[in-house]
């Protein structure tokens, strides 16, 4: 990913391998001078020379540099150190990584001295052989002091640059890790980017990629929100460079916060790197491993001088977030909500929510993957930039529902909706009312957005109606209807799964509803929309509080709801008015009228069946609409009942049976007749 050299080097060609070798030459002659009057030991056994030796004539620095001063072949050796020195030092991995890092001279020797070991693995017995110790076979601070003399109180200490990077570290199995005989190691991933001039974290693996500012030629769907965000970006990096930013984007999934991102670097000037939260720093992840592989994403989009971008930041730990900055530039996290940490010294941080798209928009950004007009099922469906692209793919199949986006179905029950607005039967007022609610829906984003009247709306943006009346006047059929005029799916929120004794489950069950009604453009009914919306009540106990509290939570989220929802009660009186101020439409079912009755009379006894048989016989419509004060739904059951009557009695249906279901009828109501009641009217027709 990362271009630290211009092009790929063998181990012979590497100009710091060289330069270690150089520096261990002459040292090596100093050893063999120090140690010509030592005879050589026998097994194990220390021969009392070297004891005298190591007392008597101690491996000072001023000696050594005596001796390169004075020997020939030394001389000759440190003549030639500068110009290595300066080869390897300047080459570019590593005059970048050592910019990069801001690495000081003493941290640059000892990670030349790790990565030489690895790259030419027979240095590891050199290194013992100037150790003195054969098993002392690793870079250590001790030889890089001495290789390559380094002043008397340089160190590298925990917190020196090439440790908190990760650069070099001391070996895990070292006893006294900070000691200066420790040995070190170079980190893998560093060395295939000193040595082959690029290479991938395996810490990061699969988890993170590196997005070119080239690869973001995506239409930008968010032009001012863009803007938006180069301003502030700029502002701060421009007046203090050495500022951390923190660009905290906020949006579902699937709205395009990656790509928006990678739209924002590429405006200043950069590529972007993608690092995914959940993989690499989520719950499964064991805790200390965080801050690790924090450090890797971070180190990789050093290397890499592009910004780092944590996908679904929200599922690391907020501990994660509230650690210091690791570096000066610019951090995005992308995230579905706010994330919960303080901010932080040293860090300018500011959240932008991605708005969701407009039906322009979607159609837009349709033509742009298909190159033809949208469907309606991505015009009308609020819908998300993933989200239309995935449905772009099945186009050629014949599909482009989002079938990711499956209902609640433990919350919503699908209704069927075979109704059409000639199966309504209801006075002409409330035709009309209903007519200007199906409009509103139809044509509310042509004027929100195409007309700008969407300013009027300061909350949500959706159309939400109560239909109130007595049981079987028609509410339920009415939404049945709209949702087929509307061609949108109707679902019944289960009120026995949504309503829950315990603390908070209602709210959160309710925003599933809430939330997943206003993507799927369909239309929600409220049955008995008394037991959601009630009145709120004086508290007196603990219960009436968070009763109150759940109330409250469906005011403020009807305020802000931006689907389709029906309310349907015949308790008007029992909702808190507060619900109703919110409600664009209220709309009342009275029980139908004469003429009403007669027509439903009239569709519910079917004079002939599918093969063409008579199926009635001397019904009177008018005489039942006028003596009968029955609901619709009363008299489709009136209707079906006598039907089964004549059935069993393997006759046509008459009069005798339509009044004997009435009276059935009429008794789940409450009213009670005596069987002489409707006689009268039984007789009139037999007169007749």
């Amino acid at each position: 990913m990362n271009a630290l050299a211009n092009g790929t080097c063998c181990a012979a060609e590497l100009a710091f391998v060289a330069r270690v070798q150089l520096h261990a030459r002459r040292r090596v002659l100093w050893l063999r001078h120090l140690w010509a009057s030592t005879e050589p030991g026998q097994g194990l056994a220390i021969p009392h020379e070297e004891v005298d030796r190591v007392l008597t004539t101690p491996d000072s620095p001023e000696a050594e540099s005596a001796f390169y001063e004075t020997d020939s072949e030394a001389r000759q050796l440190s003549d030639e150190l500068p110009a290595a020195d300066a080869r390897a030092v300047e080459a570019p991995p590593w005059r970048r990584l050592r910019q990069t890092f801001d690495l000081s001279g003493v941290e640059v020797d000892l990670l030349m001295l790790a990565a030489a070991a690895e790259v030419e693995p027979a240095l590891r017995r050199v290194y013992g052989y100037l150790h003195d110790d054969a098993t002392a076979c690793h870079a250590t601070p001790w030889l890089a002091a001495r290789l390559f003399q380094w002043p008397e109180d340089a160190a590298v200490s925990p917190g020196a640059k090439l440790v908190r990077w990760g650069l070099a570290r001391p070996l895990e199995s070292a006893s006294a890790p900070w000691s200066v005989v420790a040995p070190w190691a170079v980190d893998p991933h560093i060395l295939s980017c000193l040595v082959r001039g690029h290479g991938w974290d395996p810490v990061l693996g699969a988890s993170a990629y590196l997005l070119p500012a080239e690869q973001t030629a995506a239409p930008c769907l968010y032009p001012d929100l863009l803007a938006e965000m180069v301003s502030f970006v700029r502002a701060i990096l421009d007046e203090q460079p050495s500022v951390a930013v923190e660009v905290e984007l906020i949006g579902p999934e699937g709205a395009g916060k990656r790509t928006l991102a990678a739209q924002l670097c590429a405006e200043l000037g950069a590529g972007l790197l993608v690092a995914d939260a959940a993989a690499l720093l989520g719950p499964e992840v064991p805790i200390p491993l965080a801050p690790e592989r924090t450090l890797h994403a971070v180190r990789a989009a050093r290397l890499g001088h592009v910004p780092l971008y944590w996908h679904d930041a929200a599922a690391a730990s907020p501990r994660v977030w509230a650690t210091p900055a690791e570096r000066p530039g610019l951090t995005i996290l992308g995230t579905t909500g706010p994330l919960q940490f303080p901010l932080r010294a040293g860090v300018a941080r500011r959240a932008f929510r991605v708005p969701p798209l407009t039906q322009a928009q979607r159609q837009a950004l349709w033509r742009h993957l298909r190159n033809e007009p949208a469907p309606a099922a991505v015009a009308d469906w609020r819908l998300t930039p993933g989200e239309i692209t995935a449905a772009a793919l099945t186009a050629p199949a014949g599909t482009c529902r989002p079938a990711h986006l499956p209902a609640p179905s433990e919350l919503l029950l699908p209704v069927l909706c075979p109704f059409t607005w000639d199966d309504l039967v209801l006075n002409s007022a409330v035709r009309r009312h209903l007519a200007e609610l199906e409009d509103q829906a139809r044509l509310r984003w042509q004027v929100y957005e195409g007309w700008g009247f969407g300013r009027l709306c300061s909350q949500g943006r959706g159309i939400t109606a109560l239909f109130a009346g007595p049981s079987g006047t028609g509410k339920t059929m009415a939404a049945q209807v709209l949702a087929r005029a509307l061609g949108v799916e109707l679902y019944r929120v289960d009120l026995a799964n949504v309503v829950s004794k315990y603390i908070g489950e209602t709210e959160k069950q309710l925003k599933r509803v809430f939330d997943w009604c206003e993507r799927a453009h369909v239309l929600v009914l409220f049955d008995e929309a008394d037991a959601f919306f009630g009145q709120r009540t004086q508290v007196k106990d603990a219960h009436d509080r968070y009763a109150n509290i759940e109330i409250d939570y469906l005011l403020q989220r009807m305020e802000q709801f931006d689907g389709l929802a029906v309310l349907a009660t015949n308790r008007k009186g029992d909702l808190d008015q507060a619900f109703l101020r919110r409600l664009r439409f209220m709309i009342d079912f009275v029980p139908p009228g004469p003429a009403e009755r007669l027509e439903l009379w009239r569709r519910a006894l079917l004079p002939l069946s599918p093969s063409g048989e008579e199926l009635l016989d001397g019904i009177e419509h008018a005489l039942l609409a006028q003596k009968l004060n029955l609901t619709g739904a009363t008299i489709k059951a009136a209707a079906l009942a006598a039907a089964f009557l004549a059935r069993a009695e393997g006759t046509r249906i008459g009069m005798r049976h339509v009044l004997h279901a009435a009276r059935r009828e009429l008794a789940k109501q409450g009213t009670m007749m005596r069987p002489g009641d409707l006689d009268g009217l039984l007789g009139q027709n037999e007169g007749a």
